[in-house]
């Protein structure tokens, strides 16, 4: 069958195909309320890719009654016309990801559609602004409701007319309720971006995070020091040398930059869909020395900035401190002082539920790897020591059990599952195997809550597959 020529005939198929999967199509969930307001089944919060990967693998299953909120305006719900500073994914361009391997709703499909069979060939990555109108469109053509500019806060316990376990919502549309809720808010997940406390101690006009907007313009003919090493770094390096920034110095605070990529390794069936499922020790083992590699900027990043010649990169020398003086910034490393107009902070997450708001109502009983495991001291790593543990099915566990039980309706797929299931929320590569997975673990408990009710409708079920003719059965 030839491809489709446009997205008209795409979307056709997209249809037909959605039709054709549908099986098994019964409906199986009844609507809820709590004290008369409608009770969603789900309520996923984050309208990025991660969300509506959960919310596309959830349809599968016949759980129509969710919704997806975002707190950002439509088409600026993930990084990739905000703060992500990259030309391109840094994913292969043949990946899959939320079409959850329906061919029809791949990246691939739609870019041909797009732009032809040719510009397909001749491309080498993604660019990010095709990515993001590709999930634009995505959220289209699977009629996944996702409502913009909401931003959600505190969840607590709740229950339904028929008494059955929910969960309250509060948002800045007012007050929600659904049994489940899936955090997919991606980079931030269980936590916040970071950076040294001498670093943010500093006036904000003169340093900022990598995920913050920045006026780079305003930065032209001055001194910028970013950071960090990763990809986020030099994008952000990039960009203040393409503005006309007078000098740009980056620091790597290891002694040889990171040029491997751990996460290519993982890319496998086996790690992505089983690494959950191992033991404490084999998990954190991996996952351990992969995080303890960082991950590492591509030749496509490094090349970026080194064609200018006022950049300057200093390897092994870290920011030990950091101070204001003749109104500009003044940084210690353990070679000297160093002074810079603006800094650039390209330090990553931390885990840290204590910083999302919608958990303060139970961040303080959620379990973490520190909880439930102590590794071999040359494995020792307490910042992973912080990542939430979670259940098999991606919810968060009781600290102290009986305190918060309803934080196990609370499911989570960004980046904070990556100890408990590797790039399981925070990768596009593992989105096919972990979306599906995550789906299975809420609908389990849908199923689970609902099993009095379901065995009432199975003892009441009397739909006649047969007509019998009674003239001829009848008996002798």
């Amino acid at each position: 069958m030839p491809a489709p020529r446009n997205l008209v005939e795409l979307e056709a198929d997209v249809a037909r195909d959605l039709a054709l999967t549908a099986h098994p199509r019964m409906p199986w969930l009844v609507q809820k309320t709590v004290g008369s307001m409608p009770c969603l089944d789900v309520l996923v919060i984050g309208g990025g890719q991660c969300g509506l990967a959960v919310a596309h693998a959830l349809k599968r299953d016949q759980v129509h009654n969710i919704l997806v909120l975002d707190r950002a305006e439509y088409g600026r719900e993930g990084p990739w016309t905000t703060y992500g500073r990259m030309k391109n994914l840094r994913s292969w361009k043949d990946q899959t990801g939320p079409d959850l391997r329906q061919p029809s709703l791949t990246y691939e499909a739609w870019h041909e559609a797009s732009f032809g069979q040719a510009h397909w060939d001749a491309m080498r990555w993604i660019p990010k602004e095709s990515w993001n109108d590709y999930l634009l469109w995505f959220r289209r053509v699977t009629a996944i409701p996702v409502r913009n500019g909401v931003a959600a806060g505190t969840i607590t316990p709740a229950r339904t007319d028929d008494d059955l376990p929910a969960l309250r919502i509060e948002t800045s549309d007012g007050p929600m309720h659904a049994r489940k809720v899936v955090l997919a808010t991606g980079q931030e997940g269980v936590g916040g971006w970071w950076m040294p406390p001498h670093i943010a101690a500093l006036p904000r006009e003169h340093r900022a995070h990598t995920n913050e907007m920045i006026d780079f313009a305003a930065l032209h003919g001055k001194t910028v020091a970013v950071l960090g090493a990763g990809a986020s770094a030099f994008d952000n390096a990039a960009v203040a040398l393409e503005e006309g920034a007078a000098e740009v110095h980056i620091f790597c605070r290891r002694a040889e930059p990171m040029i491997v990529q751990p996460y290519r390794w993982l890319t496998f069936a086996g790690f992505l869909r089983h690494i959950g499922e191992m033991p404490n020790e084999w998990r954190w083992r991996f996952m351990a020395h992969i995080l303890g590699l960082r991950e590492g900027f591509a030749q496509d990043h490094y090349d970026r900035v080194m064609r200018f010649p006022n950049l300057r990169f200093h390897v092994g020398v870290p920011w030990e401190d950091a101070r204001m003086q003749d109104g500009r910034v003044v940084l210690t490393t353990p070679r000297g002082d160093f002074s810079a107009d603006y800094c650039i902070a390209g330090t990553g997450v931390r885990m840290d539920a204590a910083l999302c708001p919608e958990l303060s109502a139970c961040q303080a009983n959620i379990a973490q790897w520190r909880h439930r495991y102590t590794p071999p001291a040359e494995e020792a790593d307490e910042r992973l020591g912080h990542f939430p543990y979670l259940n098999a099915d991606s919810a968060f566990t009781e600290q102290r059990p009986g305190e918060t039980p309803w934080i196990a309706d609370i499911d989570l797929f960004g980046i904070g599952t990556t100890m408990s299931f590797g790039p399981a929320g925070s990768s596009i590569n593992a989105m096919a195997i972990a979306a599906p997975r995550l789906a299975a673990g809420v609908t389990r408990g849908l199923f689970a809550a609902d099993m009095p009710r379901l065995y009432a409708d199975l003892r009441a079920y009397d739909l006649a597959q047969v007509t019998l003719d009674e003239a001829r059965s009848a008996a002798e």
